[in-house]
This record gives structure tokens, C-alpha cells and sequence, in this order.
């Protein structure tokens, strides 16, 4: 246990998922379901098969090894977490990056963290203990300078014309981004839900001689795979829908389809990189591992947010719509030392 070092986990963690969209801004002339796809494919088949291969030889083994019901949970709420995941995509196509993942994953945030410690019965230790009390003053905070980020969100919408929206965000859409960001944000959550249920995995990885810190790797192998069955399932019944097939074997409105294939494979591999780091963090956060949730939200609205202003999504905002943007950043910021500093009372 290091709480230190699973904040920095933590913090990896999030610049990877806060920043795998923007190659995706980068694909010309094709559909959202066609990049999402292929993007798809190396963030939750290739990379976790190829890293778990690397990092944790033999894991075939401990996946076979362990009771089917903990094989068949984390998929299942793996393929929940990939409804949330999807519509996460979706999301960010209608509110941008900043607005997008700060609304997103506040309900994420809320059901990821609170929820695990609840439905194990172990929340009134967390109130009767002065490191718990601690912690949960971080998850507190890490909310607030959520819903600080989600109020300049609304600011922006405020600031901006039509037309302003659209240079910035091609399909931007308040009303449709925030219903979609709703169900991405609750059923997201299950993320977490699926790491709950698939510890055996990682405890019987740890008997087999892998260290702690890796333990999770053959775990999302199985997590991501429900993940693209959901995905996988839902962009081709658009490609059929939308006759967008042909999009895998050429780029149009003057697209590259060698440039447009490499940078959905960028986009995926930093997506993975996200719980791959995540799940590292976790080992680390010791009696306290539910509050990882909110550290990983935290470090990812970071990340967008600050990606958000260098990508000029923001153009056009006031002085004092940037300034509570600032603001929610640096709250975030404070709630992952308030956390760290809890889960690193209980050593």
C-alpha cells in the first residue's frame, strides 16, 4: 500500500482518458461509428490482450482458474460500463471535450464512489474514523469542483451564438449532449462495480506470483471485452443504418485513410492506458480503494478541461466563464491531495 504512488497512478490514469479524444477531432471524412469502431478494437480487444500478455504472463490461466459467476460479473458489468462508454463518445461529440466529460462524469463520479462502499456494508466505517472522514471530505470536494466545471459549462452556453458553438464544436447540441451525458455518467459507473466483482481475479493473480500493483491486468481483459461487445454491436447497426461500411476502406471530404486509421489507434491505446494506470492506483489506495474512483474522475476533468482551453472549445466565453473553469480545476486538485492524504492515515 502507497497511497502517494497510487495518486500519481491515479493521475497517469486520468491524462491518458482525458486526452484520448482529441486525436479523434483529428479523423476526416468519416462517420463517428466507423473511427469509434476501429478506435474500439485497440482500446478494449488489442492493447489489454497484448499488455496482459507482457506484464502478466499465464493470465489465460487465472481467468480459466476462477468461478464462472466472477468471469460472467465482470463482463456483464462490463458490457454496462460499455453503454456508459458509448454514450460517453457520444457525448463529447455533442458538448465538446471540457463540457462533455465535466457533466459526464459527475454522475459518474457520485454512483462510482459512494455506491461500492454501500453495497459492502462499510460505509459507517468510513464516518466513524478520522482518516475516512478525511477521505470523504476529498470525495466532497472532488464533487464540487465537478459541479464548478459543470457550471462554466453552462456559462459557455450562455456566452456563445449558434454559430460560435458550431466553429467550436461541430454538432454541438446542450439539450441531446446532457440526456446522453446523464445515462454515460450513471452507467459508467459500473466500471467500477466490474473491479469490485472481479477481485477474486486479482487476488488469485497475486498468488500466482504476480506482483499487486499488476494484479489487475487479467481482470480487464475480461471488463473491456463486455465493453466492445456493447460498443461493437451499436456501431455496426449505425454503419448498416447509415451505409457507412464503405468508410473502413476509404476517407472522404479529402480524408487520409492511413492517417485516420493511426490516429483511432493513438486514441485507443490512451484510452486503455487509462485503467491500466487505474487499476494499478487501486492496489495502492489500500483501505480506502472506493475513493480511487473520484481520483481518476478528478484527474481526467483535469485534463479535458485544460485540453479544452488549448483547443480554443472555449473560444468566445467570457473572462469570468474561463475563470470558473480555473477554479473547478484547481478544487479538482485539491480534492486528490485531500484524498491521498486520508488513504495515507490508515498505513
Amino acid at each position: 500500500m502507497n497511497p502517494i504512488l497510487g495518486v500519481l497512478f491515479h493521475a497517469i490514469g486520468g491524462l491518458a482518458a482525458g486526452s484520448f479524444y482529441a486525436p479523434c477531432k483529428k479523423v476526416k471524412g468519416w462517420a463517428w461509428e466507423t473511427y469509434w469502431l476501429v478506435l474500439g478494437v485497440f482500446a478494449w480487444i488489442v492493447t489489454p490482450l497484448v499488455m496482459a500478455s507482457l506484464v502478466t504472463p499465464g493470465f489465460v490461466g487465472i481467468i480459466k482458474a476462477v468461478p464462472l459467476k466472477v468471469v460472467f460479473w465482470s463482463y456483464f458489468f462490463g458490457v454496462l460500463w460499455g453503454i456508459g462508454g458509448l454514450t460517453f463518445g457520444l457525448t463529447m461529440r455533442y458538448l465538446g471535450i471540457s463540457l462533455g466529460v465535466s457533466v459526464a462524469l459527475g454522475f459518474c463520479a457520485v454512483f462510482g464512489t459512494l455506491v461500492p462502499p454501500i453495497f459492502a456494508g462499510e460505509f459507517m466505517d468510513l464516518v466513524t474514523s478520522a482518516s475516512g472522514l478525511i477521505t470523504l471530505a476529498g470525495v466532497a470536494i472532488c464533487l464540487l469542483g465537478i459541479g464548478i466545471c459543470g457550471k462554466a459549462g453552462m456559462m459557455k452556453e450562455r456566452d456563445l451564438s449558434a454559430e460560435e458553438k458550431a466553429e467550436g464544436i461541430a454538432e454541438f447540441d446542450f439539450k441531446k449532449g446532457v440526456w446522453v451525458a446523464i445515462v454515460s455518467g450513471v452507467l459508467s459507473a459500473c466500471m467500477a462495480y466490474a473491479f469490485q466483482a472481479g477481485k477474486p481475479i486479482q487476488d488469485l493473480a497475486v498468488e500466482k506470483g504476480i506482483p499487486a500493483v499488476r494484479s489487475n491486468i487479467p481482470l480487464l481483459v475480461v471488463i473491456l471485452l463486455g465493453g466492445f461487445t456493447t460498443n461493437c454491436i451499436w456501431c455496426v447497426w449505425l454503419s448498416g443504418k447509415n451505409k457507412t461500411f464503405s468508410n473502413y476502406g476509404k476517407a472522404n471530404e479529402g480524408g487520409s485513410l492511413g492517417l485516420n486509421y493511426a490516429l483511432c489507434v493513438i486514441a485507443g491505446v490512451l484510452w486503455y492506458f487509462q485503467f491500466f494506470f487505474y487499476g494499478m492506483g487501486t492496489t495502492q489506495m489500500g483501505k480506502y480503494d472506493f475513493a480511487s474512483w473520484s481520483l481518476h474522475m478528478a484527474f481526467i476533468i483535469i485534463t479535458s478541461n485544460v485540453i479544452g482551453l488549448l483547443t480554443r472549445e472555449w473560444k468566445g466565453s467570457s473572462q469570468k466563464t474561463i475563470q470558473v473553469v480555473v477554479v473547478g480545476v484547481i478544487v479538482l486538485i485539491m480534492s486528490t491531495i485531500v484524498i491521498g492524504c486520508g488513504a495515507n492515515m490508515v498505513q
